[in-house]
């Protein structure tokens, strides 16, 4: 923030000391309706303006300054923009009106870095990229003095989720949020408040189900290679088209396409050691069901899911992990004669490049004093959890997900980002209504809230010394799932270690490209 404040009651006390008989008064002393002084103004940017950056910053821009942006891709950022100035009904949006004029107004910048180098008046950054840059760039920002908001899921790895949280814990001053909305809202402070009061008893078991990635972007898909389609291979079966051969042929038959003028794909690919040529089945929106860039179905809900029983139950880090999978998408690696025989390289294998379209994980927490061990459950792609015996048997599972927390004496289920809470029998209600409020209500939106925090008025709902186990816990499933099925893995989160299949750990850092290191 730049300026300093002048108080009313200063204004007047200075005024009386110069002893002016008639002067103007400023209006951003006195007030007025809608105004906000420029020293009460911060000045943001956004990294990633073409998904989430643009919804961020459409609440932002109603009060704060949009000074600057970072995109790869000008005109799909400018089309979100655009869409924004209209609502359902096609009437004119005032706050989308208004995002256009300082969208329009902003520096922008291609590369980040240059961003982060030259322009010396940002007081805060919101980073919406895929998620493979999600810590490169809030790295980067904190290292720069700026506040930051970094949407979910803060990080694509467990080792850059430790190294967030360190550097903001080292950096007190500085806000950090993640952009898990419903962490900031009334009904999820309820789940915690009804949880913490024992409405349903002891709760030893969590279900938590989501339809992604099922009709919002592609899961258990090859690499496309635009290549010509392979002939096919000799069966013993009598019949040539194996799943493999048909992956082949799905892979061959997506093409190859040019980059699109003005999409910087270079940065883009970022970190991601290999070169990975573009394809429009990677940008806009669907990279993420790809490992090199996203994180899948957990990264996407598990920060609007598990969110709620892991903060309302404390349940630290998981102490073991096992998962289960449909097929991954795969690209086959041709054998190399060089490998050590009896290798996998020495053989040629499918090397995993999307993740399966449907995932079940289990994690197990450890008892937290009086509280008992917790069993959690995750399952996406379609699948659902069994029907607890508590839940009446009309009571449906809603498709797009939900959670149900089971305790001795009943359960409560709620929806996405912790909305709509209930319980069952539901005669617990009654319990529920008297149990007195211990959680003070966020006022306003999660992006407020962060606002708030920089300019010395709030504490941010979800900051990373939160968000980051959380993201951690998250990530861990994929640690597993990587790992491979039919195994659980015991996590001791202290050392950060997986403690009893030692391959396992390579899955909790990543491989990055010469000077994009976390």
């Amino acid at each position: 923030m730049t300026g300093k404040k002048v108080t009313r009651r200063q204004f007047v006390a200075d005024s009386g000391k110069i002893g002016l008989g008639v002067m103007i008064v400023p209006r951003h002393v006195l007030g007025g309706v809608g105004f906000q002084a420029p020293s009460d103004t911060i000045n943001f940017a956004v990294v990633g303006f073409g998904g989430m950056g643009a919804e961020n910053a459409l609440e932002l821009a109603k009060t704060e300054n949009l000074v600057a942006f970072a995109d790869v891709d000008f005109a799909y950022s400018a089309k979100k923009v655009e869409e924004r100035l209209k609502d359902d009904q096609k009437k004119d949006r005032p706050e989308g009106i208004v995002l256009k004029q300082k969208f329009d107004k902003a520096a922008r910048y291609s590369d980040f870095r240059e961003m982060l180098d030259k322009q010396k008046d940002i007081d805060g950054v919101v980073i919406a990229t895929p998620d493979h840059l999600h810590a490169v760039v809030a790295k980067a920002a904190m290292q720069s003095g700026k506040h930051v908001y970094v949407q979910k899921p803060l990080t694509y790895s467990v080792h850059e989720a430790r190294v967030l949280r360190d550097l903001a814990v080292a950096n007190p001053k500085l806000a950090t949020q993640m952009g898990n909305q419903g962490h900031s809202r009334d009904s999820a402070f309820l789940v915690n408040e009804w949880i913490q009061a024992g409405i349903i008893g002891p709760v030893r078991q969590v279900e938590v189900w989501t339809n992604r990635p099922v009709v919002y972007w592609p899961q258990g898909v090859p690499t496309p290679t635009g290549g010509p389609p392979p002939a096919p291979p000799p069966s013993p079966f009598g019949n040539p088209f194996s799943f493999r051969h048909v992956n082949q042929l799905l892979a061959s038959a997506m093409g190859s396409y040019p980059v699109p003028p003005g999409l910087r794909w270079d940065l883009y690919v970022g970190p991601v050691p290999e070169d990975v040529p573009y394809h429009p089945i990677y940008h806009p929106f669907n990279w993420r069901g790809w490992i090199n860039f996203g994180v899948g179905a957990l990264g996407d809900m598990g920060a609007h899911l598990i969110d709620h029983p892991f903060w309302a139950l404390g349940l630290g880090l998981p102490t073991s992990i096992e998962a289960t999978s449909t097929q991954w998408g795969t690209v086959p690696i041709p054998p190399d004669p060089k490998a050590a025989a009896g290798s996998r390289e020495f053989r040629g294998y499918n090397k995993p490049v999307s993740y399966p379209v449907a995932t079940a994980v289990h994690y197990q927490f450890a008892a937290r004093g009086a509280q008992p061990a917790v069993k959690l459950n995750w399952y996406d792609g379609g699948l659902y959890p069994p029907r607890p015996d508590l839940l009446p048997d009309d009571v449906p599972l809603k498709s797009e997900g939900g959670v149900i927390l089971i305790g001795d004496k009943g359960v409560l289920m709620h929806d996405t980002y912790g909305a709509n809470p209930r319980l069952f029998p539901v005669g617990l209600a009654e319990d529920a209504a008297i149990v007195p409020r211990t959680y003070a209500r966020i006022v306003g939106s999660h992006e407020m809230n962060w606002v708030k925090a920089i300019k010395g008025e709030a504490k941010t709902s979800c900051p990373f010394e939160y968000a980051a186990p959380l993201t951690e816990t998250m990530l861990l499933g994929l640690v597993a799932l990587r790992t491979g099925q039919g195994r659980k893995i015991l996590y001791d989160g202290a050392q950060m270690r997986v403690t009893n299949v030692p391959e396992a750990n390579q899955y909790l850092t990543r491989e990055y490209r010469a000077g994009w290191a976390v």
